[in-house]
């Protein structure tokens, strides 16, 4: 069964700060959905709401039409690998997973076995003796084994080689496609969230300022490059969102769709344009730079 995450006007405030207000998400049922944001936006406070660790101030947090907090039932349906890792002193892989399944009734020995042939560790090494890279795979196997409806990654292949985060990616991707598991991503890493992700969500102190699928988001706002004739001008009805020039080739942000720009630009009768589509890197920066977040010119 796959698990709708529904987030409303969620607000929690430590002390004098209010790390989130009036948060709003929606992550559908089977998807992948990535969540970025600079440094103290709330991701993480947002994360220990779904996971039923903090109790809002106010709002709602509703997994699967339920609401999380102190829901030992639905926590079992639910699995997060945070971006800090803890496992017990000494303990090795099989003490671990002797752990998970006495606590998880879900936990699939099967898979977990099946998994050993990817992840290919020591069980017998304590996990705390691992590198980084190593723990990661650890919880990585142990999280997936659990056989999760909701699996919530807070920075998921920090640490891990390029060929473990393919590998790893694979994995969740084949959860996803064969059990409709959904997945909620944060992390810095753009580029690799454009590999993965249906949805985007762009969070920035405490708010959701844009949620998109991933094909609307590109479609929606388009790189112009540009070469008129001497005196030429743009069109007035072009939404231009940031412009620079290389000599007389002005590169343009305009938002709107690739058919709409080209036919309004192909009137004013250009020696040359091109479209090019945006990657999700440079729309985060945009949108933050539109919130009043410190940025500097963005590289076209």
């Amino acid at each position: 069964m796959s698990l709708q995450v529904e987030v409303r006007d969620l607000v929690k405030s430590f002390d004098t700060v209010r790390a989130l207000d009036g948060f709003q998400m929606t992550v559908p049922a089977g998807t992948v959905y990535g969540l970025v944001g600079p440094n103290g936006a709330g991701k993480t406070t947002l994360i220990r709401h779904l996971t039923g660790v903090y109790r809002q101030d106010a709002g709602t947090v509703q997994i699967g039409g339920e609401r999380v907090y102190e829901n030992p039932a639905l926590k079992e349906r639910v699995i997060c690998i945070p971006d800090e890792l803890y496992f017990f002193l000494q303990a090795n892989v099989r003490d671990m997973m002797r752990f998970y399944r006495s606590v998880y009734p879900r936990f699939d020995s099967t898979h977990f076995e099946k998994l050993a042939e990817l992840f290919r560790l020591d069980m017998k090494r304590p996990v705390r003796k691992f590198s980084k890279g190593m723990q990661k795979q650890v919880a990585f196997w142990l999280a997936m084994s659990l056989r999760p409806e909701l699996l919530i990654l807070d920075e998921p292949v920090d640490g891990l080689d390029p060929v473990m985060r393919r590998q790893v990616w694979g994995v969740i991707s084949n959860d996803v496609a064969e059990r409709g598991t959904t997945v909620l991503v944060s992390s810095h890493n753009l580029r690799e969230l454009e590999d993965v992700c249906n949805y985007v969500g762009i969070m920035h102190k405490g708010k959701l300022l844009l949620e998109r699928s991933l094909r609307d988001m590109r479609g929606a706002v388009q790189k112009l490059q540009i070469l008129l004739p001497e005196g030429g001008a743009l069109p007035e009805s072009l939404e231009v969102l940031h412009r620079g020039a290389m000599g007389r080739v002005q590169s343009l942000i305009v938002r709107g769709s690739a058919e709409e720009i080209a036919e309004k630009v192909a009137g004013a009768s250009p020696i040359y344009f091109e479209l090019l589509p945006m990657s999700l890197e440079e729309i985060f920066i945009y949108e933050l730079g539109g919130a009043d977040h410190a940025i500097g010119e963005i590289i076209l």
